[in-house]
């Protein structure tokens, strides 16, 4: 005789029930994450973002993870008795910080998220803007020394990797004409990568609820945006430090053929399942 179903095997059923028109409608498109945040150096919340990503392409998305890691590259720069200087936030970055920068993010920072995802199977591949040319950089400005703009984006490496159902992982290091390699701001480039994809998803995962109308009143969160709202916004200067590359990020790409952009909590365990697979959703998402 077969026992009773339990609610939690009940409620696991109507979990998956409801995803289901989620991953018929996402199946195949293309879902760019930029990785950051707790999320990241959270070693629980990082295997829990490696399962997401792993699940997201075993249904038949196309994740890609585009990452920074300007808190590990703080932590090695003390460690050898460097200090940063930062000018409007942004790191001043001379030829030593440059060095520091790519160990970190590409020797370091890059082999861990890919090392996490292979735990679950052999499908992420570590890259850097500099890899097949990737992302062509300018530089931001002289007195910011090697800190870059993304000038161009070929996606040819990404878009073969994802052909063989890989997981390109992104570090940003860039490179220009001549071979100077950048460092690049992360939401900058991830916004990129989705726009030269023509991605179906841009997603951020970030230390906070989501966009806030009111940034000392975490009620104040806005669920759904429209890109001209978000401009406004924008524009009148509400925003401030690091949201504000994301936002316009966001922007830009709902403005440049990606279906929609989100901004996640991504302290909150499996956030980019909740979003892409749930009627609810966390966070904020920005439309056209």
């Amino acid at each position: 005789m077969r026992k009773a179903r339990s609610h939690s095997a009940l409620d696991k059923a109507a979990v998956l029930a409801e995803a289901l028109p989620y991953i018929r409608r996402f199946h195949s498109k293309v879902v760019v994450v930029k990785y950051g945040g707790a999320a990241m150096t959270d070693p629980a919340l990082g295997a829990l973002f490696a399962q997401d990503i792993v699940l997201m392409c075993t249904v038949g998305m196309r994740p890609v993870v585009v990452h920074g890691g300007g808190p590990q590259i703080g932590d090695l720069m003390a460690r050898l008795g460097k200090v940063p200087e930062f000018r409007d936030g942004l790191r001043v970055t001379d030829a030593e910080t440059l060095d520091i920068a790519r160990m970190v993010l590409v020797g370091k920072v890059n082999r861990d998220i890919v090392s996490s995802i292979n735990v679950h199977g052999p499908l992420a591949v570590g890259l850097s803007g500099e890899d097949a040319g990737l992302i062509t950089a300018t530089a931001h400005s002289a007195e910011l020394g090697y800190v870059g703009d993304v000038e161009s984006v070929n996606p040819g490496i990404i878009e073969r990797l994802l052909a063989e159902e890989l997981i390109p992982v992104v570090a940003t290091i860039a490179s220009d004409d001549a071979g100077q390699a950048y460092n690049i701001n992360a939401d900058v480039a991830a916004g990129a990568i989705a726009e030269s994809l023509g991605a179906e998803k841009l997603v951020y995962l970030t230390d906070v609820d989501g966009l806030l109308r009111d940034v000392d009143d975490a009620s104040s969160i806005v669920s759904t945006v429209g890109a001209d709202e978000l401009a406004s916004m924008l524009a009148s200067g509400s925003l401030s430090g690091g949201m504000i590359p994301k936002i316009a990020s966001c922007l830009s790409a709902v403005r440049n053929g990606v279906g929609h952009a989100h901004i996640l909590d991504g302290r909150v365990p499996h956030a980019l399942l909740l979003e892409v697979f749930t009627r609810e959703g966390v966070g904020t998402m920005v439309t056209t």
